[in-house]
């Protein structure tokens, strides 16, 4: 944490009984609070029983929905064929998205942060259209319009209610209006956050601020007067978790703005607090269904935050548990959007089911591992090798794939790439307890992600926006990283010229007509597919160090690349087809991203294994690390690679997957099933020394001991130099 906000952590969610009055006089003094924090001690309450504490983050941080979220109090939304919907439809273009998606949008009412997808998704899918995207207003600082606090009518209505007007004390009538203004100003903030730019990292930080400050005295100032507000304003439990949810989304936003793993823990501990405290639980006692909504797109939220942590076990039993209230749900209020609801249990079943295998403990119970950058997961640099000084800083990460498995705005595919550019999560409370850790500044910084973007089905328009955003701010010394699963799109037509639109590319979304999941073409055949990220389009961004991954049937287009500014380039291509056997397998994820991200578990998928023993997991696990010591050593090592190759491999995040990358292409090329065509194999560009790399005899024996030991070298070959 900077040494500046150390401060700025206080407790927030430790008790439910109020403590002292807070020193308020009436709501001129409430606005004069809202300017500055109080001084106060962070304290985590994860994992002991309390409420989780909230940590404000640090000062130029911020998380902001992306726009089109609902306001409070919206309208109910309508679907494609115009009748009344809950918002359950729009799910999958909401939850995760951008670095900043939500949920869909909410029943009247709701109060939540939906973003409206980046996607054209609607115009290629049968799902109801979220609402019309908000007005552009640019990068000012407050952007939504301020909104006056409860009238004094409005007061006296809700006074009222508990005793007669008159009996009211000034003192109560006092902290109702404040708590009126808390709430009505974190609600004008919260929906703001919406109107921020998608994309730059600069704009939001300062609004991101205002908001979590407002959040924290509402909290505190309800758990003050918590009696009070029972009373006189009515205070529901339901109402208690929807500020506690907020919250929650607060650090979910934050993660995704800055993909700092560790605020996922945080959010967490907000979203966990609400379950444990059942603040939801007297919603489905009431006839309203826009507060079974909030419910349910809790649970949505919640199951997000525990994929992304790998908690599969309590994903399990949110799962259940959001089953019973969705049928619950549906059988009171009859409402058109079951089917909707229903689907994205399907899409929750289908993604904690697409690893191909399964790793067990002796009592058969499965093994949850984390496929994220751990201390000792990449290999390290030794003495004597001369490696550049680049830095991953910003990645794009783009997922078009129709028919994989996906929930929300993300893929499998998406899925496991974010995983693999991101460090294990670490508890901010435990670190920042441990001696000397708020006197480190280096610790902190070593342990930075690079900065993401997470884009779903986008538009060509869309994605070359967010792209120039990345190169505009990419740092000195830094490299951008651009991930395509998309599908392949491939020339019309023979060309007598082989330039860099000659050879097609990548789908990128469009509004055209759909029909069987094919595209109708009702353009000349002699012109380039407009709806294409063509290798020619990325090179512009080629000015400065740019590392490409391409997952498609046609990434073989980007192999002719040419370099035209001599900074680092470097493109890892994936094979352009599978073997019959493993191709029913594509909805579950791309063997290639699977290797990129999980390499032990690729290979045990491709030797047909489906599970086995944590011991032996663990056993293999090491032996890959040996693995990956020994390709570093053989690409600093190689006379004749390119040094594109060497100048990235200074960095974390890039030296794994380039010896990842080198792993999944030797086991390929040893593999029985894949040596029927070469374009089951792995391509880059520049190309690779086989002799030294790919096709080492050293690696060729090592990758065969792995076999050995998983007892499946039948399905390798001996010797595979001697078919060359």
């Amino acid at each position: 944490m900077p040494p500046d906000c150390a401060g700025r952590g206080r407790e927030f969610l430790t008790m439910m009984a109020a403590p002292a009055p807070l020193r308020a006089e009436g709501t001129e003094a409430a606005r004069g609070q809202e300017e500055a924090l109080s001084a106060g001690a962070y304290q985590s309450a994860a994992g002991r029983g309390e409420e989780p504490a909230l940590r404000t983050p640090p000062a130029g941080s911020a998380v902001v929905p992306a726009a089109g979220s609902d306001r409070e109090g919206g309208r109910r939304r309508r679907d494609s064929a115009g009748s009344p919907g809950y918002g359950a439809a729009a799910l999958g273009r909401g939850l995760l998205h951008c670095r900043s998606g939500s949920l869909p949008p909410p029943s009247p009412g709701a109060a939540a942060a939906v973003p409206a997808s980046l996607s054209a998704a609607g115009a290629v899918r049968a799902e109801p259209v979220l609402p019309r995207r908000p007005r552009a207003r640019g990068p000012a600082e407050e952007p939504c319009r301020k909104r006056k606090p409860r009238t004094e009518f409005a007061l006296k209505e809700i006074m009222s209610s508990g005793g007669a007007e008159d009996d009211i004390p000034q003192a109560e009538r006092k902290t109702v209006t404040d708590f009126c203004y808390l709430l009505d100003k974190s609600k004008q903030l919260f929906n703001g956050l919406r109107d921020l730019p998608q994309y730059g990292q600069k704009q939001w930080q300062s609004y991101f601020g205002r908001t979590f400050d407002v959040y924290t005295k509402l909290w505190k100032f309800q758990q003050q007067h918590r009696q009070i507000l029972d009373n006189r304003y009515g205070l529901k439990r339901w109402q208690i978790g929807e500020i506690a949810s907020k919250i929650g989304q607060l650090y979910y936003h934050y993660y995704l703005r800055t993909s700092e793993t560790s605020y996922l823990n945080e959010a967490f501990s907000f979203y966990s607090a609400i379950r444990q405290r059942s603040y939801y639980s007297q919603v489905n006692k009431e006839d309203r269904p826009e507060l079974v909504v909030k419910k349910l797109r809790y649970y949505a939220r919640f199951i997000v935050v525990c994929l992304l942590l790998n908690k599969m076990d309590v994903v399990k039993d949110l799962v259940k548990e959001l089953s019973d209230e969705i049928e619950d749900y549906t059988h009171r209020f009859n409402t058109e959007d079951q089917v909707e609801w229903n689907l994205v249990l399907q899409e929750v079943a289908a993604f904690i089911e697409a690893d191909p295998v399964m790793v067990l403990n002796d009592d058969n119970t499965i093994v949850i591992t984390s496929n994220r950058l751990s201390e000792t997961g990449a290999p390290l640099l030794e003495q004597g090798m001369i490696v550049g000084q680049l830095a991953l800083a910003d990645a794009l990460i783009i997922g078009n794939c129709n028919n994989q498995v996906k929930f929300s705005e993300l893929t499998i595919d998406m899925f496991r790439m974010l995983q693999a550019l991101e460090r294990e999560p670490m508890n901010l409370a435990s670190q920042m307890n441990k001696p000397g850790m708020q006197e480190s500044t280096e610790k902190p910084a070593r342990r930075e992600n690079p900065h993401k973007y997470l884009l779903y089905k986008p538009t060509f328009s869309q994605l070359y926006t967010f792209l120039a955003a990345s190169f505009k701010e990419l740092p000195a010394n830094s490299v951008l990283l651009i991930y395509l699963s998309a599908t392949g799109v491939f020339p019309s037509g023979r060309s007598d010229s082989e330039g860099p639109y000659d050879f097609g590319g990548v789908l990128t979304n469009s509004n055209r007509d759909i029909i069987n999941g094919d595209a109708i073409h009702k353009r000349n055949q002699s012109y380039k597919e407009m709806h294409c990220l063509h290798p020619g389009d990325l090179y512009p961004f080629t000015r400065k160090p740019l590392f490409i991954i391409v997952d498609s049937s046609n990434s073989v287009a980007y192999k002719n690349f040419t370099n035209l500014f001599g900074q680092p380039l470097v493109c890892l291509l994936s094979p352009t087809a599978y073997p019959k056997a493993l191709q029913d397998q594509s909805q579950r994820g791309s063997l290639f991203t699977l290797f990129l991200n999980n390499p032990l578990m690729a290979f045990l998928f491709v030797s047909g294994l489906s599970s086995m023993r944590r011991g032996l997991w663990e056993k293999c696990q090491d032996y890959l690390r040996k693995i990956n010591r020994d390709i570093a050593q053989l690409l600093t090592h190689s006379r004749s690679i390119d040094q594109s190759f060497l100048q990235f491999f200074g960095d974390e995040f890039l030296r794994l997957l380039l010896t990842r990358f080198i792993f999944c292409s030797a086991t390929m090329r040893m593999h029985k099933i894949f040596r029927q065509e070469t374009r089951n194999y792995p391509e880059s560009y520049p190309q690779l020394p086989r002799d030294e790399t790919v096709e080492n005899p050293h690696l060729q024996k090592h990758i065969l001991e792995l076999a050995s030991i998983l007892d499946v070298r039948n399905v390798f070959l001996e010797n595979t130099l001697d078919d060359y």
